[in-house]
């Protein structure tokens, strides 16, 4: 067998719709098989998807290793199969994704010949399972919905702050350090802007993809959202400092929301309160036409990109008060999964 190149490294818990699709997308590669392993860290699934793993760890010349996340955690999981791998260039995936055929020969391709790159990431689709999820992926692949989150939108190629399933090389982790294990949330965020505080360079490259099917959820989604912008406060007070200005936007509009809102019925503000709010929803309105030209796919839109802004700035709200004013650290609650 030959030396492994790439490792690639999966956590997941109670995936059995979706953890099938994501190894065969692995399986299927275009890349001789002998030059990767696929490492899939389970938080002790129950329901199915363990077995679904060994039916791959079984298939004749397929490089996959089951390991156990008994904490259950995101970044334990990414953490045990880093160590574990063995490649080069070290990559983590979603069991809610998969891979195109030529995702491990591109991301191979792309550092061997810029060594100058730590991280390479590309572009994911939104593959839609019902109504709600294609509203949901619509408003996350616009500018408005998700700021510069370009793996996302798919508009540039280039150097960036952060990517989706980002193949490192090994030694970043070994200069750096691993996923930070206290986060439930933003720990890849948190890793790569270590990476370019580091004076490391991340790549988004428009030739490696990706496939990610959209939760269908909205009150998922609003969890989801509401526990980004939490912990992004929460990281920002380890740093001591801001990670991304965009951040600050969701908790701006909403502080403006909820500041001004007791006002609006007693003094002349509430001209001034009514205007922002209307510009804000002309904005939603113009970006959502970008995206459906049917009026009540656009609606939906709209409710979409309202819950994305407002819950992560609740979320940062929340956070500033509870790590900043009240000193406290993160609660249960706020770790549980939001899938």
């Amino acid at each position: 067998m030959s030396d492994i190149i790439l490792s690639i490294v999966i956590p997941s818990y109670n995936e059995k719709d979706y953890i099938g699709k994501c190894l065969q997308s692995f399986y299927d590669q275009s890349l001789d098989r002998d030059l990767f392993e696929v490492l899939v860290c389970d938080g002790l699934s129950n329901d199915g998807t363990i077995e679904i793993i060994h039916q791959y760890e079984k298939k004749e010349g397929f490089n996959c290793n089951l390991i156990e996340n008994q904490k259950r955690k995101t970044p334990y999981a990414l953490n045990l199969g880093l160590k574990a791998a063995k490649g080069k260039y070290k990559a983590i995936f979603g069991a809610h994704a998969t891979a195109d055929t030529d995702f491990c020969k591109n991301s191979i391709e792309f550092l061997d010949n810029n060594k100058n790159i730590a991280c390479v990431g590309g572009v994911l689709e939104n593959i839609f399972e019902n109504e709600a999820s294609k509203t949901i992926g619509l408003a996350m692949s616009s500018p408005f919905g998700v700021g510069n989150a370009h793996f996302r939108t798919g508009e540039f190629e280039g150097e960036v702050d952060t990517v989706a399933f980002g193949v490192y090389r090994a030694e970043v982790f070994e200069d750096i350090g691993y996923f930070d294990e206290e986060l439930t949330r933003n720990q890849d965020d948190e890793l790569n802007f270590r990476i370019t505080k580091s004076g490391r360079k991340i790549f988004l490259s428009k030739r490696i993809k990706a496939k990610y099917f959209v939760r269908s959820s909205f009150p998922k989604l609003r969890r989801q959202y509401f526990q980004y912008g939490y912990w992004k406060v929460f990281v920002n007070k380890k740093h001591q400092t801001i990670t991304t200005v965009r951040q600050l936007i969701p908790a701006f509009f909403v502080a403006y929301l909820l500041g001004v809102l007791p006002i609006v019925l007693f003094i002349p503000f509430g001209e001034i309160y009514l205007s922002g709010l209307l510009l804000y929803l002309m904005a939603a309105f113009y970006f959502s036409g970008k995206l459906s030209k049917k009026l009540n796919e656009q609606f939906s839109i709209i409710k979409v990109f309202w819950i994305l802004h407002y819950n992560y700035g609740l979320g940062y709200l929340k956070g500033i008060l509870d790590f900043y004013l009240l000193n406290k650290n993160p609660g249960i609650k706020s770790e549980e999964i939001s899938r």
